[in-house]
């Protein structure tokens, strides 16, 4: 399920907490805050999206991530590589290489990741 903008920047802010209080996920936002309500509102969103659960403090809920991060951008990710690159992983790889400023550092790294795939399918 997609995330609107909102959410996904309440999302990033439980992500790097882990968990948190209202007020731990407000306090993350730039100035000036949001009111309550609003990220109250935001978190139920989340919540009945499936990506946010809680657990009762008394009278205050402790918020965490139900899906992790990596999960979501791997989602994104893969609907993007569908949406733009006729569902090709060679196209989308293709893309990012040429059209990305990439140092000689940095693609000898992806190169190595790409070979460490190559030998555990091999396996």
């Amino acid at each position: 399920m997609q995330l609107t903008k909102a959410e996904e920047q309440v999302m990033k802010f439980i992500w790097k907490l882990g968990e948190g209080y209202m007020k731990n996920i407000r306090d993350e936002f730039d100035d000036p805050k949001p009111a309550t309500t609003t990220v109250a509102t935001l978190i139920k969103r989340l919540i009945d999206k499936g990506y946010v659960g809680y657990d009762q403090h008394g009278s205050n809920r402790k918020y965490y991530p139900t899906v992790k991060k990596s999960a979501y951008f791997a989602k994104q990710v893969n609907s993007m590589i569908k949406e733009f690159f006729n569902n090709s992983t060679t196209q989308f790889a293709s893309f990012f290489t040429r059209e990305t400023d990439l140092s000689v550092k940095e693609l000898e790294a992806l190169k190595k990741v790409i070979e460490e795939k190559i030998e555990d399918k091999k396996k």
